[in-house]
This record gives structure tokens, sequence and C-alpha cells, in this order.
């Protein structure tokens, strides 16, 4: 029964489990990265991460309370020396797990495990993404448009000669109203001219 099992005991003892720990978390922080199985490494997660907040405090004892679970100097002066200020403006999550399938001999889920800022293909692809990315304004829309001012006073000037200078275009209806005009004094001398002829 599970009863309250709140970790993964790996099917090792307390010492060997312990002991694999320390190995594979001194090998995360000297290569950066590590292969194992997903459970091996959801439980190094667990194991290194406390250690990696606890080297933000560079002190005495700090190093003392790291040097007892990684049993390694030269991990733990890669971690205080190094990771340590690279990850000193993150506030947890400083690994990050990537599946790579299953083993072939016993179909264990297989992944690497890596410190999260030492993978410079998803950094670069997270600043890409936030310089391509357009953000959107909800609430107030545009209405105010811009006010155009002239530059030179001369410019309009010569604009205002320029269309002075062309003809006017007459409308066509006041051309059709001069034809008529034209027509009707045409008819009204007519009219005189036979009035006379039939007098005589």
């Amino acid at each position: 029964m599970r009863h309250n099992k709140s970790f993964n005991h790996l099917g090792r003892k307390t010492a060997h489990r312990h002991a694999m720990l320390s190995n594979m978390a001194t090998s995360l922080i000297l290569h950066k990265r590590i292969n194992t199985t997903v459970a091996k490494a959801k439980a190094l997660k667990s194991y290194v991460e406390p250690l990696i907040t606890k080297s933000k405090v560079d002190s005495t004892h700090s190093r003392r309370v790291v040097f007892s679970y990684l049993q390694n100097k030269e991990s733990v002066t890669e971690l205080f020396r190094d990771v340590a200020v690279k990850v000193a403006g993150r506030p947890g999550g400083y690994t990050r797990i990537l599946k790579t399938g299953s083993r072939q001999g016993d179909n264990a889920e297989m992944c690497i495990i890596e410190l999260v800022d030492y993978n410079e293909v998803y950094t670069q692809a997270k600043e890409a993404k936030k310089s391509t990315s357009k953000r959107r304004r909800s609430g107030k829309k545009k209405t105010d448009a811009p006010v155009v001012e002239p530059t030179e006073t001369v410019e309009t000037t010569e604009v205002e000669a320029k269309v002075e200078e062309t003809p006017a275009v007459e409308e066509p209806k006041v051309e059709e109203a001069a034809k008529v005009e034209a027509k009707v004094e045409e008819v009204k001398k007519e009219k005189p001219q036979k009035e006379e002829k039939k007098e005589e």
C-alpha cells in the first residue's frame, strides 16, 4: 500500500538513493544537462532546486549545507561561483525536463534534465517571440486624427495662384440655359417678320 508515500523511492534503499541523487546533482551542476529516466529526473528536480536556491546567499553556512548534500568541492564551487550568478533573478524553476522517447531495452521513458538559464536555444526563441508579437489595447479607440500644419506659406500661395490661372469650367446646366435663351430670342425675331408678311 502507498500510505503517506510523498516521494518516489526509485526501487532503492535510502543510502543508495541519496548517493545516486547526490551524484546526479553534481553531474547536472558541472555539465548543465544530463540524460536520464523521467522518474529519476523528477526526483532530482526536487533534490537539486533547493540547493540552487541556497546558493543565492554566498555564506560559509550555505556552502557547508550544500556540501553536505553534494559531497563534491568542484560542484559546490561551480554552483556558488557561476550558477548562482546566472539564476539570481529567477524566483524558482531552475531546471527543465525534456522528454526524449523510450529506452530500447526496457521501454523506460527517457528525458534530458537541464538548467534553464544555460539553454541558449530557448532563450533566443523567447526573445524573438517578444520582439515580433503585437500588443493590443482594449478600451478607447483612436478618434483624434493628427493635425498636419503647412510647412511653408510660400507653397500655399503658389497652389492658390495655379488654381486662379486655370479657366473655370462651365457647368452643363449653364450651357443649356444659354442655348435655350438664344433660341427664344431667334423665335422672337422671326415672329415680327412673319406678321409683316401677313399684313402685306
